[in-house]
């Protein structure tokens, strides 16, 4: 019989890659994990890791197993909000991670709102950039993760997802610039420097797709994770940059801007515990629009 205890470690491998990282997130030894993994191969009857070097991947066995894992998450997490909404709770703690401009469009009103209409619920918040928050649900460090959709983002199918709005890129210009307007055409870019998020950000990855379908590779020459620093930079003539509308005030781009469609997830199976579906209510109801537009 397989302990469902050990999926758990099973999926953290299977996100995080390596046993170290494994065992941060799941608060764990590595040793501790390996000898979860040791057990659980055991049980299963199947060899479920592949190992090289200090990575480990999974075998076919193991990207199986990982399926059913999810599977048996989901339920439990189902379990435990029948059994609260059973008991009534209606008072508790719920972590949201948000990225900043989310946190000023929905999560700070949402906070408001719950004050008069559940001031037993206390929501903790923390400033994450927006590729950083599923993780983090995932691991159970959140209960809610604010986050975004990309036309290149791919849905992770362990969470469910709230749409709260959608916002266009726009151009960040130094004061005076010459292509300075009410729109901007990216191809008149194309010999700029450029500021943008570093690598593995997906504002970067809208940036250079955009980019490429106006013509171009864009030349970037400094990089910044904070809205903030990009605009000061491009603000002191060090480049132009393309960000979202509610980062940084900017000029609209002309044609199909690229978008970014923003939302609520939580690990699936968790919507219906009554603490996090008043939080997920407020920030359904605090979002510019309750819906997407097409």
């Amino acid at each position: 019989m397989i302990d469902p205890r050990r999926l758990r470690v099973l999926r953290a491998l299977a996100d995080h890659g390596t046993v170290t990282a494994a065992a941060h997130a799941l608060h764990l030894t590595p040793s501790a994990v390996s000898q979860q993994l040791a057990a659980l191969e055991s049980e299963a009857g199947h060899s479920l890791l592949r190992r090289r070097g200090r990575r480990v991947s999974l075998t076919t066995a193991g990207e199986l197993l990982v399926v059913h894992a999810n599977a048996v998450a989901a339920e439990l997490e189902r379990a435990q909000a029948t059994l609260d909404s059973f008991s009534s709770g209606t008072s508790g703690r719920v972590e949201v991670a948000s990225f900043a401009s989310a946190i000023t469009q929905v999560v700070a009103p949402a906070i408001g709102a719950l004050r008069t209409s559940a001031p037993s619920v206390s929501v903790v918040v923390r400033d994450v950039e927006g590729h950083g928050s599923v993780p983090l649900l995932l691991d159970g460090e959140v209960d809610v993760a604010i986050t975004e959709e990309y036309r290149s983002s791919r849905t992770d199918r362990r969470v469910t997802r709230f749409p709260l709005y959608t916002e266009p890129f726009d151009v960040v210009l130094p004061p005076g610039h010459l292509f300075a307007g009410p729109e901007v055409d990216l191809r008149a870019l194309a010999d700029e420097d450029w500021v943008t998020t570093l690598p593995g950000n997906p504002v970067r990855d809208v940036v250079v797709l955009a980019c490429e379908s106006a013509g171009f590779e864009p030349r970037i020459t400094h990089t910044s994770d904070d809205f903030r620093a990009i605009g000061a930079l491009v603000a002191a003539g060090a480049g132009v940059a393309l960000v979202p509308r509610n980062a940084l005030p900017g000029v609209p781009v002309r044609g199909n801007a690229p978008l970014r469609r923003v939302f609520a997830a939580v690990r699936m199976g968790s919507e219906e515990h009554p603490l996090i579906r008043l939080v997920l209510e407020q920030l359904t109801r605090a979002a510019p629009s309750s819906h997407w537009p097409a």
